[in-house]
């Protein structure tokens, strides 16, 4: 799906589009005049646009904007923040799974190096989640927000974030499988490649997480994500 966000807009249902989606248009949709695409507004309505306009400088569609989004998952994911190349992997998948909140999260076993990475800039953390939304047919960007002290955050802000949801812990050995097909809004916390430690493990359950895994196997993190995702929902 082409995604279009305000400034495209030349008209109330008119935009004009250059760089990576006209280039995207003219290689890989192959797009001519009167093509129709599928088409959506930034945390808004999807639905058609017509090609009135194709050249090397820009593409212009007509747009007919009448369809409603998927609707989102009810789960906010506590991620431990990723190594670098990694992260915009994760934060892609999560988008186009349909995850509602993100929230990147500091532990024992996340380097510093991680939070100095330029891919935690507002411009690439932005870019991670369009790209997941075109891939998905979805709008609606997640919410997405950083948490470089562990403590702080799980003792003020998880309380409030996990409330009337189901909390899991996926850590590697944890006592039961990941449940299946859960009907209500889950609270999913995934650590750092190679777990969390003792004591982050006691602050989750001191709040009521049950620790979770997925069987013997240890999987890199995108690779948990999309499976603890897809056995919760």
């Amino acid at each position: 799906m082409v995604l279009l966000f305000p400034e495209d807009f030349i008209a109330p249902n008119r935009v004009r589009l250059v760089g990576r989606r006209l280039a995207h248009a003219r290689e890989v949709h192959r797009a001519t005049l009167g093509d129709s695409l599928r088409v959506g507004r930034l945390n808004g309505k999807m639905g058609r646009g017509v090609v009135t306009r194709l050249d090397g400088e820009a593409l212009e569609l007509d747009l007919l904007l009448d369809q409603e989004p998927p609707p989102k998952l009810s789960l906010t994911l506590i991620l431990a923040l990723p190594r670098p190349k990694v992260l915009n992997r994760a934060l892609a998948a999560a988008t186009s799974l349909g995850v509602h909140r993100i929230v990147l999260i500091n532990a024992w076993k996340v380097e510093k190096s991680y939070w100095k990475s330029p891919r935690l800039s507002d411009e690439n953390l932005l870019q991670q989640r369009v790209l997941g939304l075109e891939q998905a047919k979805d709008t609606i960007l997640p919410e997405l927000s950083l948490a470089r002290l562990f403590r702080t955050f799980v003792e003020d802000d998880l309380p409030r974030l996990m409330k009337d949801s189901l909390p899991l812990l996926a850590h590697p050995g944890g006592p039961e499988l990941c449940p299946r097909g859960i009907s209500g809004p889950v609270t999913l916390a995934i650590g750092p490649e190679g777990g969390w430690v003792d004591a982050e493990l006691k602050s989750f359950q001191g709040l009521g997480f049950r620790p979770v895994d997925l069987g013997p196997r240890i999987l890199r993190v995108e690779t948990a994500l999309a499976a603890l995702v897809g056995r919760i929902c």
